[in-house]
């Protein structure tokens, strides 16, 4: 038997602390949680950004550097296969019966078709922006992919 060995098993299983079990177990009463309050209380969890009345430290520090989300371009997104499950072959696909179809989530937004899915029918698309595969897929069907500035249509 070496020292490793005995070191090894003696740490390995912690009795775990039994809590309110009376005063003579040094954590009963009160249970560890103090008097009174919510932190006495079941169900309550301590946020992390409290400080207590102090100004939170991320509202003393000032707002600083570039954030995308204020400046990015958002599209409703409609893909290939939504296409093909909702118009006709032959058909013209523009912001007004892309609404019509339900596709058209924000108002305001414009149009950008992906290419998820396949394409059999021939159409012709209007949208602000088109992905390569999008394209590619439309116009291998027999039809065209027209860039439309869809937003100015939207907040007419």
């Amino acid at each position: 038997m070496n020292i490793t060995e005995i070191t090894k098993l003696a740490g390995a299983h912690r009795k775990r602390k039994r809590i309110g079990r009376g005063t003579g177990s040094g954590s009963g009463k009160t249970a560890g949680r103090g008097h009174k309050g919510a932190g006495q209380r079941a169900g309550w969890k301590r946020r992390g950004l409290s400080e207590g009345g102090q100004m939170p430290l991320f509202r003393r520090l000032p707002k600083r550097g570039f954030n995308n989300a204020n400046f990015a371009t958002r599209y409703n997104i409609v893909n290939v296969k939504d296409l093909e499950e909702r118009f006709e072959s032959g058909g013209h696909v523009t912001y007004a019966s892309l609404t019509e179809a339900g596709l058209i989530r924000h108002k305001r937004l414009g149009i950008k078709v992906l290419g998820f899915g396949k394409l059999s029918k021939k159409l012709t698309v209007e949208a602000s922006r088109f992905s390569k595969q999008a394209a590619e897929k439309i116009n291998a069907a027999g039809g065209e992919a027209r860039t439309v500035n869809t937003q100015a249509v939207a907040k007419s």
